[in-house]
């Protein structure tokens, strides 16, 4: 494995304008974003440090509007830092590129419901240089690797939402990406069918080695996942204020006791964070946990 991070943040710091219509989006409810960003003060993200290895399953917790969203953007390209650095294999990330993939919370979103399923894929190889037979071959594979083999000429709308997130998967490693980006891809789904892609999402990551940033509001749904995981602070502000390993190998138990004692440590660890800017509280609520 490389000494050189596959992603690695330093000093990021990414502040919105006062005028921004979509502001209040940023935030939990509790934090009045016009007090924020009041004569241009104020991040939504300031000062995150984060290195992530190759081929590393990295997930992110964090309240509602904490800026996680944010911070994958920026990291795929999708928007600007106000500074900082963002590296990948110890280059700046300076816009979108195909070595890094995307994958939404709604597949309907991202898929287009004229084109079949195969048809969904190949959108995805136009950048690439690939024969006719080239195309079809790797249509197949990735089709086969997220268990969609048989259901190549159907729709979106003639597929299960598992299967659309499947098929939305699919498409985003079809240009064969270093770097997966996950923004709460199973958060819209029933738990049986979040469980089953949690395993099938395992099996892809195991099998292509790519590297993975996933987030989520699933504190268990994060140890089932990820290999390290790494928990922000409320905004305004936010930054990395926990990160740690998961001791665990897979697949994971979530009923065995030690997953299950791991776990609460992560939701007081989470709580403390959600609190970060209100000291008194914090305190209050660290005393609660001591005494429960």
């Amino acid at each position: 494995m490389s000494e050189i991070p596959k992603i690695e943040i330093r000093h990021l710091y990414k502040r919105y304008e006062p005028e921004s219509d979509q502001k209040g989006l940023l935030f939990s409810k509790n934090i009045n974003p016009d007090k924020v960003f009041k004569d241009g003060e104020g991040y939504v993200l300031s000062d995150i440090n984060l290195s992530v290895a190759e081929g590393e399953f990295h997930v992110f917790l964090g309240a509602s509007g904490c800026g996680k969203t944010t911070l994958l953007n920026i990291i795929a390209g999708l928007l600007s830092k106000t500074d900082g650095q963002v590296l990948m294999d110890g280059k700046e990330i300076s816009g979108i590129s195909p070595e890094r993939g995307l994958v939404f919370q709604n597949a309907d979103s991202a898929l287009f419901p004229w084109l079949t399923a195969e048809n969904n894929v190949a959108y995805a190889l136009k950048a690439k240089k690939l024969s006719s037979d080239g195309q079809k071959q790797r249509i197949a594979k990735v089709l086969e690797l997220v268990g969609l083999t048989g259901h190549e000429k159907k729709y979106p709308a003639e597929l299960s939402g598992g299967m659309r997130q499947r098929l939305q998967i699919a498409r985003s490693i079809a240009a064969d990406p270093q770097v997966l980006i996950m923004d709460e891809p199973f958060g819209a789904l029933d738990a049986q069918t979040r469980e089953l892609l949690q395993r099938e999402l395992i099996r892809i990551w195991k099998t292509t080695g790519k590297t993975i940033l996933f987030v989520t509001h699933d504190i268990t749904e994060a140890v089932i996942l990820g290999e390290k995981i790494s928990i922000l602070s409320s905004s305004p502000d936010a930054k990395v204020a926990y990160s740690e390993k998961v001791p665990f190998s897979y697949p994971r138990n979530s009923e065995d006791p030690d997953f299950v004692q791991f776990t609460a440590s992560l939701h007081k660890k989470l709580n403390s964070a959600i609190w970060i800017h209100d000291e008194k509280r914090s305190r209050s609520f660290s005393l609660y946990e001591e005494t429960a």
